[in-house]
């Protein structure tokens, strides 16, 4: 049986006043059926652009993109339907209702009589009582929501997730997870996109992360978070740490996060806060997480060593 998704030395360069700026350098991975499976990276990583390759939007300057076996390019219709993407941008027309939208967008695919399923996909995304309301009509969320429907609406055995929860409301990411959650134990494939890190770490069961154009880790997520080293010293400071944390320390606003290895380094550190003249609150240890393994990667650790073609 072929990858649901198959991605064989994909590379792109793209023609800037500047000169060729290569977006995506030989990327090669599949993805499982049934998987979920996250694509992580920074902005620019060049996860837009595989997406566009992969839903036939961009052609890719060598290498090959398969769908359960069909070229996107020289199969494009097959391999589109197979397909159900929901894109970043609020894309939406503006003289329809929800419903009508919903019927339109199962026409592109030649499907009939699917009021069912589309009173499913309603009811599922909490837009049951937006079946006749204007698409102008709707929140930010609620075009968001529609646009999950509409990329599920021809029922594709593969979703295409590209940051899906991007400026949505604590409900709507509840909502969508728990349906998508339940399309893929029936044996959907999904592939994600997202910054939020916490739902990348609880959701998938595969990760891969790009920087640069290129695969920098590709590994099971369990296997990922093994990698991290020990816990992170977490806690809240006013005023700059001492150049001895500094270069190791993340640091949000008051909240700084170090990583630590054992008590004694725990007490090392706050000694050093301490010498500073600062005042450490609301002192916390946690086990490092997806977003420490992801800076560690992102900065060349050693957790970032490429592990191309990795099998599910």
């Amino acid at each position: 049986m072929p990858a649901a998704v198959s991605f064989q030395s994909v590379s792109k360069t793209y023609s800037t006043p500047r000169g060729p700026f290569q977006a995506l350098n030989d990327v090669r991975f599949d993805i499982e059926e049934g998987e979920f499976f996250g694509l992580l990276g920074p902005n620019g990583a060049g996860k837009t652009t595989l997406i566009s390759i992969l839903a036939g939007l961009s052609r890719a300057s060598s290498g090959q993109v398969l769908v359960q076996g069909a070229d996107v390019q020289a199969d494009y219709a097959t391999a589109r339907r197979r397909l159900g993407i929901v894109p970043q941008e609020l894309v939406f027309d503006p003289f329809f209702s929800v419903r009508e939208a919903l019927k339109i967008q199962s026409g592109y695919f030649g499907v009939r009589n699917n009021d069912a399923w589309i009173d499913e996909l309603l009811e599922s995304l909490g837009l049951a009582d937006k079946a006749k309301a204007n698409m102008r009509q709707l929140s930010g969320g609620m075009k968001r929501r529609v646009l999950v429907a509409q990329a599920l609406v021809h029922r594709p055995p593969i979703i295409v997730l590209d940051e899906p929860t991007a400026g949505v409301d604590v409900e709507l990411r509840q909502t969508l997870w728990q349906f998508i959650a339940r399309l893929n134990k029936q044996g959907h494939t999904v592939l994600l996109t997202t910054h939020y890190l916490d739902e990348a770490e609880a959701l998938c069961g595969r990760i891969a992360m790009l920087k640069q154009g290129q695969v920098v880790a590709l590994e099971r997520t369990s296997d990922l978070l093994a990698r991290a080293s020990g816990n992170v010293l977490r806690f809240k400071v006013d005023g700059e740490l001492p150049a001895a944390l500094r270069g190791r320390a993340r640091v949000t606003g008051r909240i700084a996060q170090l990583p630590v290895h054992d008590a004694a380094e725990i007490e090392t550190s706050l000694a050093q806060v301490r010498q500073a003249g600062l005042v450490a609150e609301d002192i916390e240890v946690r086990k490092a997480d997806l977003e420490d393994v992801f800076i560690s990667v992102m900065a060349g650790g050693a957790a970032g060593v490429a592990r191309q073609g990795v099998a599910a």
